[in-house]
């Protein structure tokens, strides 16, 4: 990663001293064709061979640290301990070791985070059996179960764990009578039931001789790809994936080393960067996790809030919802500003872009807070490579950038139709997706490299050491009938940031069309709030009033002045006033759009808007 110029403190000019890697810098070899390689200078360093040995580890010279706390329903904070929690993962995998469970086999989670989640997931890493985190929204929110059947076919589980009895229909709808139930309250009727309780009275030296068994490329976890392009795919995580990527990210972030990590932390364990990336390095690095009950939405962000304004973190992740809805909450609350300032050493976004007006609005409230920047840093990974492979670590990282590929993973660009796709080899991706041998050919080329789809571009082409630049999705990308090419993933962008805080998502089309239209997915809440409504407003009522028309014409008509040609000038828009539905597979899990979903399930929609049939359609220069 390109120097990191820092002054004798270990801080970049007005920002919190800190130390990140990445003074080593990158060497990029230019091979045949136009194809890329680009190292890191750093070697990678050693790491252990499980991720259950740095548990024991801490378990040893730090137990009465707390590892992992979540609020009761009291609305004290429940702690656990590196000694008690070793204890329970040693009795609980010597109960999992006497049942029939196996890679082939798992254990499948179907509820989120919380401290029954985790003891299982690690007494099932101790005693060499997978454990399969589902989306709860798969069980919750999804009205048929489609997504949560097809990866119970895919896993054949043998056995099935939730937190309570808001889990029952989605059992009975999706799981095989016979596959053992385990919960953590409630029984479900007519099932072979076991709560979460019982599993603890297991023999902990059953768990011991289990876990002796237990290797580098032992089989850790399951995850499940968000099924954006096609349905859900596992990934097998193996010990030596997650180890090797932990001691990537704190080769990157080494202050992580210096002072245990405390997280306060919202990010759901089904997903890579929170069920990899943030407890994985708390559990590395000897850290603390407070588990969030709260998340960037109306109904439950205001948990997020308390919780920041009581305990302060060292570190803080976030999505860019996440980081757009606490930069406004800090705007009026000085009590949260001083919590969360006062100790923390880096902030850090994932998931999606980060709009620059948000960055800024972060750093002027740290230099309103602590007289100084808390640095912000970003980078690409994925559910396949564990998750991290690139990081930001240099001084000139802004909105966009993806920085430079992380120790020890192997990074290939390759040109494909005018843009250059990223690809990573090296001990932290996947040896492939589980039984899926037809998509593995695809999803790794003729040296091993995994084909990430991403596209990146240099910031300054001719230094290409100097960083990447996200360049969005290259199957996402069309070609309009002129046979120009247009890049969906910096319109896009351009799009939601020219529109924010209004504009949450935005799809378009125009494959073999003359132009691109863009199908306008509205932040509600806000929506609600230009149109002067209330929260019972319909997205339909909103979308009418003259403001929100205003705001949207204005804005349609700014982007077509604005582009430098047919690839980038919107000729046709609309707001979207029926949600994206996760049934349908229109919305990941994650609450991002699938581009292609979107544009199969409303194909007439946007012929009705091409033929100009919708007469709340937004065409550039006209107003209504």
């Amino acid at each position: 990663m390109k120097g990191l110029a820092t002054s004798a403190t270990g801080a970049a000019p007005g920002y919190r001293a800190i130390a990140l890697g990445g003074k080593e810098g990158a060497s990029v070899t230019t091979r045949p064709q136009g194809i890329l390689e680009v190292r890191s200078n750093e070697p990678l360093g050693d790491y252990p061979a499980r991720l259950t040995d740095r548990l024991a580890y801490w378990a040893a010279h730090a137990p009465e640290r707390t590892l992992v706390a979540a609020r009761n329903p009291h609305g004290t904070w429940r702690e656990v301990s590196y000694r008690t929690m070793l204890e329970r993962v040693r009795s609980i995998a010597g109960a999992l070791a006497g049942r029939r469970l196996s890679a082939e086999h798992p254990i499948m989670i179907l509820s989120g985070n919380d401290i029954d989640h985790l003891t299982l997931t690690l007494a099932a890493m101790w005693a060499g059996i997978p454990a399969a985190p589902v989306s709860p929204a798969y069980s919750l929110v999804s009205q048929d179960h489609s997504k949560l059947r097809h990866l119970v076919e895919l896993m054949t589980p043998g056995m099935v764990f939730a937190a309570g009895p808001e889990y029952h229909r989605a059992i009975e709808a999706a799981v095989p009578p016979g596959v053992e139930i385990v919960l953590s309250q409630g029984a479900l009727a007519d099932r072979l039931n076991t709560r979460f309780e019982n599993l603890c009275a297991g023999s902990p030296q059953a768990g011991d001789a289990a876990h002796a068994g237990v290797t580098a490329d032992t089989i850790a976890k399951f995850l499940f790809t968000s099924g954006s392009t096609k349905s859900p795919k596992a990934v097998p995580n193996t010990h030596r994936m997650l180890c090797s990527n932990q001691q990537m990210i704190l080769q990157t972030m080494p202050f992580l080393g210096k002072e245990p990590p405390v997280l306060v932390d919202w990010l759901p364990w089904n997903h890579t960067f929170g069920g990899n990336h943030n407890v994985g390095l708390v559990i590395y690095n000897g850290g603390t996790l407070y588990i969030d009950e709260g998340k960037p939405v109306p109904a439950q962000f205001g948990r997020t809030i308390a919780n920041l304004r009581e305990i302060a973190p060292t570190v803080y992740f976030n999505v860019p919802k996440g980081w757009e809805d606490l930069a406004l909450a800090m705007q009026g609350d000085p009590v949260l500003r001083s919590n969360l300032f006062s100790r923390v050493r880096l902030f850090f976004y994932a998931g999606a872009g980060l709009s620059q007006p948000v960055w800024d609005r972060l750093d002027a409230l740290a230099k309103q807070t602590i007289g100084q920047k808390v640095r912000m840093i970003t980078g690409l990974g994925m559910t396949e490579t564990a998750p991290s492979a690139m990081f930001t670590t240099g001084e000139r990282a802004r909105a966009g950038h993806v920085g430079l590929p992380c120790p020890g993973c192997e990074t290939k660009l390759v040109p494909i139709e005018g843009k250059l796709e990223v690809r990573f080899r090296g001990p932290h991706v996947m040896p492939g997706y589980w039984r899926a041998l037809g998509q593995n050919a695809e999803a790794f080329d003729e040296e091993g490299y995994y084909r990430t789809g991403d596209a990146l571009l240099p910031i300054d082409a001719a230094h290409p050491e100097n960083g990447f630049l996200f360049d969005g999705r290259i199957a996402e990308d069309f070609k309009l009938s002129t046979g120009t090419f247009v890049s969906v993933g910096p319109l896009r962008a351009k799009i939601i940031a020219a529109g924010a805080p209004y504009v949450q998502d935005v799809v378009l089309a125009g494959l073999n069309r003359d132009t691109v239209a863009a199908l306008l997915f509205p932040q509600p809440e806000a929506l609600r709030r230009l149109a002067g409504g209330s929260a019972q407003t319909s997205l339909a009522d909103a979308a009418g009033t003259p403001a929100v028309r205003r705001f949207f014409q204005e804005l349609i008509n700014g982007l077509y002045q604005d582009a430098t040609g047919s690839a980038a000038r919107i000729s046709h828009a609309l707001i979207a006033t029926e949600p994206a539905s996760l049934d349908r597979g229109e919305v990941t899990d994650k609450g991002s759009l699938n581009q292609r979903v979107v544009l199969r399930e409303r194909a007439a929609l946007f012929d009705a808007l091409y033929d100009g049939q919708l007469a709340e359609a937004i065409l550039p220069g006209i107003r209504r």
